[in-house]
């Protein structure tokens, strides 16, 4: 399937300001199921130089530079992707111990992974909400996970909330409300509470029963055997072609789409608009 990408960006500003160097992450995460057919991003005023470069986790990071003074900043990002929908189920687990809970990554996989299974953000609430949830999964890896997104998208109230950190995951399980960032946080946190690696991710979600898109967020499980494997707990779905992966990391305040500073006696608003059409 062939789809079409239209993020707009707009920053305002009550007086002119400068510019500090400003981060994007605006170019899609590509994959054995994603290919970038044509891209194009357009920022006004028009930066002295923009870096595109790899960064520590492996997404594409581009360092947009300014000169001159500025009232605005507009970040125009196109693309045209070309998804495969495939069955996300469609893998065995190796070993096929890791296939319940709990299990133990190799010595090799940890090697790479232990960052992704910090328990930070993991309280004592948390660890038992997770270990009730894998209680009635029969300790099952994939049901494991599967009922968790069901519990969150069943038992809380989605709220919009473009602008702001994600609130700490105990919190988001207490008020049981939150955005697509809240939910995210929480579902690692109680993957981490069972020893599962995870990790954010930014993007895009396509769906035609949506009538208004938004920047999305949703988590990646490294499952062996599987891979990072993707989790919608504000959908409950799993990922299978329609999520389109702008950035991947432990810190969901690394990879906001754009993320910068400026100099000068003023404040701010952005409006943002986002179109998700197939070709």
């Amino acid at each position: 399937m062939k789809l079409v990408i239209d993020h707009q960006l707009k920053y305002k500003y009550t007086s002119e300001v400068y510019l500090m160097p400003h981060l994007l992450y605006l170019y899609p995460r590509l994959s054995a199921t994603i290919q970038l057919l044509n891209y194009e991003i357009n920022i006004s005023p028009k930066p002295s130089q923009v870096s595109k470069i790899v960064d520590i986790e492996g997404n594409t990071q581009m360092v947009a530079f300014f000169k001159n003074k500025t009232k605005q900043l507009n970040i125009s990002a196109k693309m045209e992707i070309e998804t495969e929908i495939y069955n996300p189920f469609d893998f065995v687990y190796l070993p096929f111990e890791a296939s319940k809970l709990p299990f133990s990554y190799s010595e090799k996989e940890l090697e790479i992974l232990s960052p992704y299974l910090i328990k930070d953000g993991v309280t004592t609430l948390i660890e038992q909400t997770a270990r009730q949830i894998a209680a009635q999964a029969n300790w099952k890896t994939t049901n494991f996970l599967t009922g968790l997104s069901n519990f969150i998208a069943t038992n809380f109230i989605y709220q919009i909330r473009e602008e702001g950190a994600a609130m700490p995951a105990e919190e988001t399980l207490i008020g049981k409300t939150g955005s697509c960032r809240d939910y995210s946080v929480l579902f690692i946190a109680c993957c981490k509470a069972l020893g599962l690696a995870s990790r954010f991710v930014s993007g895009y979600l396509f769906s035609e029963t949506l009538q208004h898109f938004y920047l999305h967020a949703w988590v990646e499980v490294f499952l062996p055997g599987g891979g990072w494997r993707g989790f919608d707990p504000t959908q409950n779905n799993v990922s299978s072609g329609l999520h389109i992966a702008l950035a991947t990391s432990l810190h969901p305040e690394n990879i906001s789409p754009v993320k910068g500073m400026f100099r000068g006696s003023a404040s701010s608003i952005l409006s943002s608009s986002l179109t998700l059409s197939k070709l």
